[in-house]
Formats: C-alpha cells, structure tokens, sequence
C-alpha cells in the first residue's frame, strides 16, 4: 500500500495516473467526468487502481471551469459578528450543502472598498449565484453580476436593483410587538436601533415605529440609536415623566445587547424598572432577568 503527504498528492497529475495506468490522459479525464460509462470495466479498474496508489485528487475547481459549473454560491455580508448574519448564513450553507453546492462568504465589515473587491473577487471564481447582505454602494457592479446569474437579496432592499428579496415584514413585526407592548400596559415606549447608515430594514423599523405610535393616541414613543451616548440617553428616558410605565424595543439582537449592558450599568433590573421586546431570537436572551420577549426573523430556508 502506498502512502503520500499531502504535499504529494497535490503534485501528482492526471497525467501521472494515466502512465500508471496505461491508458490515455482522455480515458483519465472520462474517469473522473460524467464519461466513465464510456470506458471499458478493464480500463475503468486499472485507472481505479492507479488513483488510489498515486493519492491523485481531482482538482474541483478546474474541472467546474472546464464545464462551466463551479457548483459555489457567493455571499456578501456586511458584518459576519451581527447576530442575524450568522444564523442566515448557516441556513444558507445548510441549503447549499443539500444542492451539492459550497458557499463562499466575504465579509465587507462596511468597508466599501472591501465590498468592491470581494465582488471583483467572487466574479472571478465563476460563482453560480450570488446572495447580497450589504448596502449595495456599488450598484453597477452587482447590476453587471445579475446580468449573469441569479441574485437575492436578504433583509436589505436596494432600490435599483431589481432582485428577490428574502427579510422580515418588518410593519407586521413592529405592529405585532406594539400590541404585546401595549397588552402588558406598557405606554412609554423607546425604538433602540443601530444607526440607520441608509440600511432599508432600519429605516423601515423606525418608519412603521413612529407611524404605529402616531395611530395609537394611548402611547409615547421615541427613537434611540445606539452609540457611545446610549448609556445616558436611556438614563435621561427613564428618569422623564410619561404616561404610563416604560418598556423598550430593541430593532435587532445587536441593539438588544446595547441596550442590556446599558441598563446594567445604570443598575436598572429588566422587568422591575422597564420592559423590554426585542427583534431577533438569540440563545443568550434567557439569561436576562426572567428572560427577553422576543419576535423571531426566520433565517432558515
């Protein structure tokens, strides 16, 4: 039995096994293709053979090239730590591996330069699809890259690209966490987001907040983004008279986060002091107080 390294086996070529094998590089490459009903089972065994004694392994990438199927989908996110990102992206991996495809993700961390190259990039591995969570800065290069494979877009809408669009309803989500807020009788009520940065689900967020608030005459709202002022900000909600007792809801697991270490700080005990609702589902929620009332977005496929 032979034995190679890695090192090895990655120097070893198709025309190497057909040497050992004594047939031709075509019949190697038939072997190894969708062609192999066309060889003999004699020459079918000895190629077999010649494989495995050599350790060749095909490379993937040049054969995807050469029929002109790489079977990757490329993903573009803007942050790979955003809670939301991560569960999307695991669906989504978990959906490729069941097509026979692999995924290839390029985190842009809001760079836009970053995000120009990773398309550049992604465009150059023959990628089948592309799958977008970012803020399209650089809309001709993603309108090019629709014009030559499939595109979806994921909680993010972009106005000119004319794209599938998988996200929450996010006038639905914000109707439906309003009721609850207002069930429990909560009546000052704080929209804690991150900061817009022209990203439509957010902006979406605080549109419907602010147009549900002004339809419901029982409660106060306000909008709060996070930052390096949150602390004193939330403070300043807190301690100010309204009409009735207080609650929070957070736009996103991230805000959620902001907003409890926050409240930490001002030793303020979640459900004694204030109520709070979040958007996004994270595993860390029941850990707080008696636990975070959540509205989940599906990420799974």
């Amino acid at each position: 039995m032979n034995q190679f390294s890695a090192a090895q086996r990655s120097r070893v070529t198709m025309l190497d096994v057909a040497r050992r094998a004594g047939v031709s590089k075509a019949s190697v490459s038939r072997f190894i293709g969708e062609d192999r009903a066309l060889l003999s089972d004699a020459i079918a065994l000895r190629i077999d053979q010649a494989i495995s004694e050599l350790g060749y392994r095909p490379n993937q990438m040049a054969r995807g090239l050469k029929r002109g199927r790489t079977r990757l989908i490329g993903m573009l996110v803007a942050d790979i730590r955003n809670p939301y990102s991560i569960a999307v992206m695991h669906g989504v991996e978990t959906a490729c591996r069941q097509h026979g495809y692999s995924l290839v993700v390029c985190n842009t961390d809001r760079d836009d330069e970053q995000e120009a190259r990773h398309l550049a990039n992604l465009r150059a591995y023959n990628i089948e699809g592309l799958i977008v969570n970012t803020l399209g800065h650089h809309l001709e290069q993603l309108q090019q890259l629709q014009e030559e494979m499939p595109m979806v877009l994921v909680d993010r809408k972009l106005s000119q690209l004319q794209a599938d669009l998988v996200g929450l309803d996010n006038p639905a989500a914000v109707r439906s966490a309003l009721d609850h807020l207002q069930q429990q009788g909560y009546r000052d009520l704080l929209l804690v987001s991150e900061p817009h940065d022209g990203t439509s689900s957010r902006l979406e967020r605080s549109a419907s907040f602010q147009a549900e608030i002004e339809r419901r005459p029982a409660l106060r709202g306000q909008l709060l983004e996070t930052g390096s002022h949150l602390t004193s900000q939330l403070q300043a909600f807190l301690a100010a008279p309204g009409p009735g007792p207080k609650a929070l809801f957070c736009a996103n697991g991230v805000a959620t986060l902001a907003a409890t270490r926050a409240l930490r700080e001002l030793e303020c005990p979640l459900f004694e002091g204030v109520g709070l609702i979040a958007l996004d589902d994270l595993d860390w929620y029941p850990l707080v107080g008696n636990g975070i009332t959540a509205l989940a977005q599906p990420p799974k496929p």
